[in-house]
């Protein structure tokens, strides 16, 4: 397929109108149908007059070709922060979900100067048998907005779910600053927000609305467009808002009609609504109106729904974004009220925080977990650019961190972390966790995930408690789950308090010496015999959940060099605490973030700027020295220099296979087994050190030397513990890394190299000039074409 440039060249001069399905032409009163065009097929230079009308156009072509759309990822112009394109995707785009494959068929439309959207990016190829998938659930009709044409088959699902996630690419050009947007009772199937009973405002209770109609407060407008509502008979939704570009208070609000829209199949794209504008006295006044109603009204029904108070304390409370219906992942509704720890002074403090932070990183994410049986806020996910970044390098080994849970916290802030090429802790994702139910959990993990492109992690170190279990085997199948070291050692002091001193040393003896699975189930069963403890009841718990605390069992797994016996000290330490006062959070929040993230650019500058000093002659020491961090290289390099002091000697061998025992001199109680491979210089070691840490471990090392094997095979060298891992580079397709992976991996790394060119492009207008300069020369070698 020709590239987007390419083909938008020969288009240049013949740009072609395109009509979703059954489009009157106004013009000329001739329908599509008659023209042949409901049998149009995308291509490149399709022009439309909204975006709205592109994904209608899709939905069309989807529904006859067989397979099912959903809304992509949007662009923003980096000048006024208006959308600049958006993307329409196969319904199985992605991993998300199990019905997911991966499929890259999309389109991409592109808004241009004249106000019009041309499509500019195509991929028509799915990875999925088509027909069937396509087919219209529900039709619903979509009344015109005058004086533009009706516009009718637009596919719509009645079955899908009441939560949706909610993320900055999923926000259409009309949302508010805060990338919501708000389900509330307008319609079977939507979201209410509240059931509180509507109050009347006290001074204008009768009143029907018109321009110039003043208000003491916005909470007061908003009873009274609901009071008239109720009368004249539909429902009411809080709609968008606007911010002063001075001091970012809210200037302007409007309430719509619950049928606003076309999200829901109860939506018609009804035009009613009331916008209300803040005087300089404080007071707020209808500046713009429109009563008119494209749908049938039911004067005198009741507006069960209710709407949430609007706080008049200047943050603009809850309310001040668009909330949307969360959760994209099947059966995960809230089905029941549940105890929300977080307190509700901290929602508009975070939502107001989230909000500008993305108006300086537009790769920042956020989510908010909605009640849909009250329409409260839950848990907050957040995660910046750099924290995404990092996942795609780092997030194969990650922490859930609950220190919050240990004492008496009063905020339930719990952290997701990884571990850097230098062994550092980086932050992959924060989170307010609003109580400690399965359904928490899951959206929390499952919001993590596609927060992260769907880069799952192949070891997780979180608590041991039922619901956090079922969530990760839920979003995370495969997955290695570790205790928390705290929560195990917790656990044993409170059960071991009742057995002889002679029982616990057994136990740590044979918890933290044994080498393999079989030693230790040996070891702990003659344990048990020995002292008669068939019939405990923890002990036996214990051993059944054996594969997720036993070192033994754990070798196997890759956890990035994550201390098993030791207890992981808090990401943020000491700054954030059960005494952080609120009014305090963000900055201190933020100063530690940095804190970390300068330790982690001094360590970047010091493995490329300093060189440690060799302790042998072997020339895979050079080899490590050229490639590891600094930090990582030390821990090799110790492993070599610790090899001499070991014997080897071969036990066994047939065809290419050896297997070799290799053991201290002096104690003869410390051995290993090695297992070697000549054929593709493959070898394994019974102490697993590679499997768990990714570095190779003295015994096997101690093999290498003796067989002169003077450089380590590739495959022994993980590049995420190299000086170049947190650039990115992208290997080739030889290290297994799947295609939707591997784009990831570039997306991420691009943006990250790209940012830093921002950054310090903009220190001066020197280094202004120097960065265009370069960035403008690798843009000729890359063809771009202006």
């Amino acid at each position: 397929m020709e590239s987007a440039d390419t083909e938008l060249t020969s288009f240049n001069n013949m740009v072609a109108k395109a009509y979703p399905v059954r489009i009157l032409h106004h013009s000329n009163g001739i329908s599509e149908d008659e023209e042949g065009g409901s049998g149009v097929e995308p291509y490149v230079g399709l022009e439309f007059d909204t975006a709205e009308e592109a994904r209608e156009f899709y939905n069309a072509y989807a529904a006859r070709t067989g397979f099912k759309v959903r809304t992509g990822q949007l662009y923003r112009s980096r000048t006024d922060g208006t959308v600049s394109s958006r993307r329409f995707v196969c319904s199985k785009e992605g991993f998300q979900l199990n019905s997911r494959t991966g499929c890259t068929a999309f389109i991409r439309v592109q808004r241009r100067d004249t106000g019009k959207w041309v499509l500019d990016q195509i991929q028509k190829e799915h990875n999925h048998e088509l027909g069937g998938e396509g087919s219209v659930e529900e039709t619903t009709p979509r009344p015109s907005r005058a004086p533009a044409p009706t516009k009718l088959g637009v596919t719509v699902n009645p079955h899908r779910p009441k939560m949706k996630v909610v993320d900055e690419s999923d926000r259409e050009t009309r949302s508010c600053p805060g990338g919501f947007k708000r389900f509330k009772g307008g319609g079977e199937g939507e979201v209410s927000d509240d059931h509180h009973q509507t109050q009347q405002p006290k001074a204008v209770t009768g009143t029907e609305p018109y321009a110039g109609l003043e208000f003491g407060s916005a909470n007061e407008a908003c009873q009274f467009y609901q009071a008239y509502a109720e009368v004249v008979g539909f429902r009411v939704r809080i709609g968008q808002l606007f911010r002063s570009k001075v001091d970012g208070s809210i200037t302007s609000r409007r309430f719509v009609c619950s049928r606003e829209g076309f999200q829901h199949p109860s939506r018609m794209g009804c035009g009613a609504y009331m916008r209300i504008k803040r005087q300089d006295s404080g007071g707020w006044i209808v500046d713009r109106l429109n009563k008119d109603h494209n749908h049938d009204l039911e004067p005198g029904k009741k507006n069960d729904a209710g709407m949430k108070k609007i706080p008049d304390d200047g943050t603009g409370g809850l309310d001040s974004v668009d909330l949307i219906e969360l959760n994209d992942f099947g059966n995960n509704h809230i089905k029941k009220t549940r105890e929300n720890r977080i307190g509700k002074e901290w929602y508009p403090l975070l939502l107001d925080y989230f909000q500008s932070r993305q108006t300086e990183d537009m790769g920042f994410f956020y989510a908010v977990e909605l009640d849909v049986n009250n329409g409260s806020c839950m848990s907050i996910f957040w995660a910046d650019s750099r924290a995404r970044f990092a996942c795609s390098q780092f997030g194969d080994s990650v922490v859930f961190d609950t220190s919050y849970r240990k004492g008496s916290y009063s905020v339930p802030f719990a952290t997701i972390i990884g571990f850097n090429h230098h062994r550092q802790p980086v932050l992959l994702g924060c989170a307010m966790v609003a109580d400690e139910s399965k359904e928490a959990f899951l959206w929390l993990f499952q919001t993590w995930l596609r927060a992260m492109s769907g880069r799952r992690p192949r070891s997780i170190v979180a608590d041991q408690d039922l619901p956090i279990q079922q969530a990760l085997v839920q979003v995370f199948p495969g997955a290695h789950h570790r205790y928390s070291a705290w929560q195990i050692r917790e656990k044993e002091r409170e059960n071991l308090i009742p057995f002889p001193s002679e029982f616990k040393y057994e136990y740590e003896k044979c918890i933290y010496q044994t080498q393999t699975t079989v030693e230790f189930d040996s070891v702990w069963n003659a344990l048990i015999n020995k002292y008669g403890l068939r019939d405990d009841v923890w002990l036996r718990e214990i051993y059944e959940q054996r594969e997720n605390w036993v070192p033994a069992y754990l070798r196997a797994s890759f956890f990035a060099g994550i201390p098993i016996n030791g207890t992981i000290e808090p990401f943020f330490g000491a700054s954030l605490d059960a005494l952080t006062p609120l009014r305090e959070f963000i900055s201190r929040y933020e100063q530690a973030l940095e804190q970390r993230r300068e330790e982690e650019r001094k360590e970047d500058f010091n493995s490329y700027n300093l060189q440690p000093f060799l302790q042998t002659k072997e020339p895979v020491e050079e080899q490590c020295r050229r490639l590891y961090t600094l930090t990582v290289f030390r821990i090799f390099q110790n492993e070599l220099v610790q090899s001499y002091n070991y014997l080897c000697l071969k036990t066994y061998e047939e065809g290419a296979i050896s297997r070799f025992l290799v053991r201290k001199c002096g104690n003869e109680s410390e051995k290993h087994a090695v297992t070697f491979s000549a054929s593709n210089l493959n070898s394994s070691c019974s102490c697993q050190m590679f499997e768990h840490e990714g570095l190779l471990c003295r015994h096997i090392l101690k093999v290498f030397n003796l067989l002169d094997i003077r450089e380590l095979p590739s495959r022994y060298i993980l590049h995420r513990w190299t000086k170049n891992a947190e650039f990115g580079f992208v290997r080739d397709m030889e290290s297994g890394v799947s295609a939707q992976d591997l784009k990831a991996l570039m997306v991420w790394s691009l943006r990250e190299a790209a940012s830093k060119y921002i950054e310090f492009g903009t220190s001066s207008l020197e280094k202004y000039k120097l960065a265009y300069e370069i960035m403008r020369e690798g843009g000729k070698k890359l063809c771009w074409q202006r």
